[in-house]
């Protein structure tokens, strides 16, 4: 398989070892946010883990190129309607994911199972934190969006959330942290003046994310649609 890697900071370098590991040739890397669709012309697959800012028109240029397209930036989520529009319209490929991480999305499942249950015991109030190394250029990241909105859609008492600490009683707060070399950690609180129920991961390094990328990249030769991670996990 040949690879176009869009973003070389840390992950991009991790990604082109777990390529590599795998059997596949990195054809090229991009690095400067004004590249051609022509860049990648004569690769199977682009992997996009690059900045807020360009994921967007990356995913476009993709879409025009007739290239599939991984992508595991994150902080452009607002426009996922567009970029499913453009998925259709041109007929393209694409796997978009807040984390690639086996053990963050079996988290996910967990989280919807345990707010299906917290749904029924209204004294708990509920908290989500994460941290993250800082570089990491979005807040709340991915991860902790998707998992408010997986909580939202299970307990009725909230119908937002928010990106710091609030009283209002329909609101979801999520924590953010920066702190130096942290790769992710998320946790999920349920609280209420009798105890303390929690649920976390935490990830011990960035592997995780980049083996399930490249896998993602696998599973998405030869196919047309707007994927996600559940397709592969089977979930």
């Amino acid at each position: 398989m040949k690879i176009v890697l869009i973003g070389y900071g840390k992950m991009g370098k991790l990604l082109e070892i777990k390529a590599k590991e795998r059997g596949h040739n990195i054809l090229k890397v991009l690095n400067n946010p004004n590249w051609s669709k022509e860049d990648l012309l004569g690769s199977d697959v682009a992997i996009d883990f690059s900045n807020p800012s360009s994921a967007v028109e990356n995913i476009h240029k993709s879409f025009q190129i007739g290239v599939p397209i991984i992508v595991g930036t994150t902080g452009w989520y607002d426009q996922i309607e567009k970029v499913k529009s453009w998925c259709k319209d041109y007929n393209g490929s694409i796997l978009p994911a807040t984390n690639f991480s086996l053990g963050v999305n079996i988290f996910f499942e967990i989280n919807k199972q345990l707010s299906k249950l917290m749904n029924n015991h209204k004294s708990y109030s509920t908290l989500i934190k994460e941290t993250h190394h800082k570089e990491k250029l979005d807040s709340p990241s991915g991860t902790a969006i998707t998992t408010a909105e997986i909580i939202l859609s299970e307990l009725s008492k909230y119908s937002q959330w928010n990106n710091l600490e609030t009283k209002a009683k329909d609101s979801l707060p999520i924590i953010s942290k920066r702190e130096i070399e942290v790769p992710g950690t998320h946790e999920v609180v349920y609280e209420n003046n009798i105890d303390e129920l929690s649920l976390s991961h935490r990830a011990k390094n960035r592997e995780g994310f980049a083996t399930g990328a490249i896998v993602a990249a696998e599973f998405i030769l030869g196919k047309k649609g707007f994927y996600t991670i559940k397709d592969i996990l089977k979930f």
